[in-house]
């Protein structure tokens, strides 16, 4: 898919950061007309705009919407959403933070880099339990299907809507549990990775199997582990056509559906979640076209 941006169909990288910037007041149009159209367009990275800024454009996005706000009795799925997200992806973390340092001055008139998080691969892009993470993500053709706009219009088409939320895990309790337990928090065996039909409903994987939905809910994840000298977890990414399948995935999880809550959040919390519209590309730019620039 040529019109999309290429880190989104690409392998997840070795390291990656991820940039959050709100908005400075007052700041006029044509200023950040010219700092988006002059200093995003990176090969090492994917860019989302949330809605502060589409509307200090004053453009109103078809799709685009706040990220919904969800309580359960142990857990809350905060929004927390910022005006512009910038994915960097590689393989050197001093290059990724000279490139992140770069970016934040290059955007200074207009935009405050305000929250910064560092991932890594971890073994065979395992999650930090120790589970194989996105083992039932689409490939090939289904990804593009599941992750890009297609059949749009110009400036739509090519462009993708991301929902991105930061995850803390309790991993001193999760390796505390019995092996047993543990697998039946995730929904496979940690000894094979094979789904475990008898499974508890609340298992994870049963939460989350994109094919039972009507319509199906697949995503295409590029989520990444994360830590810092006091916590971790994952930086859970999920692109989509639209919002409409992650929801459906987080309506599951959160027991709106049917009262049965994920038993993820016997260990994970979500401290974060924003949602972004990631605009196509054009002649290896950032196609702006449909926000009139």
């Amino acid at each position: 898919m040529k019109s999309c941006q290429p880190g989104i169909l690409a392998e997840v990288p070795q390291l990656a950061r991820y940039l959050s910037f709100t908005m400075k007041p007052d700041v006029d149009r044509d200023t950040i007309s010219r700092l988006l159209q002059d200093k995003l367009n990176h090969d090492s990275c994917v860019v989302g705009f949330g809605n502060e800024l589409l509307m200090a454009l004053g453009i109103s996005l078809q799709g685009m919407r706040p990220f919904p706000v969800q309580c359960g009795p142990s857990f809350t799925v905060p929004s927390t959403q910022s005006a512009l997200w910038i994915w960097l992806r590689g393989d050197d973390r001093g290059d990724l933070l000279q490139l992140s340092r770069v970016l934040a001055q290059d955007l200074s008139e207009a935009f405050v880099l305000h929250k910064v998080i560092d991932a890594f691969q971890y073994r065979d892009s395992r999650d930090l339990t120790g589970y194989v993470d996105g083992t039932e993500n689409p490939q090939d053709e289904e990804a593009v299907q599941a992750g890009i706009v297609q059949g749009a219009e110009q400036g739509m088409d090519g462009s993708s809507f991301v929902a991105v939320q930061q995850w803390v895990h309790d991993l001193d309790h999760f390796q505390s549990l019995p092996q047993e337990e543990r697998d039946n928090i995730i929904g496979r065996r940690f000894s094979d990775n094979e789904e475990i039909e008898e499974a508890p409903p609340s298992a994870h994987v049963k939460r989350t199997a994109q094919e039972d939905f009507e319509p199906e809910a697949f995503v295409l994840r590029r989520s990444m582990p994360w830590a810092d000298e006091h916590q971790a977890g994952l930086v859970f990414v999920a692109f989509g056509h639209s919002f409409n399948a992650f929801e459906a995935l987080l309506n599951r999880m959160t027991g709106k559906d049917d009262g049965i809550c994920d038993a993820l959040f016997r260990f994970s919390q979500p401290v974060s979640g924003s949602y972004y519209w990631c605009p196509p590309v054009k002649n290896g730019r950032l196609d702006l076209n449909l926000l009139g620039l």
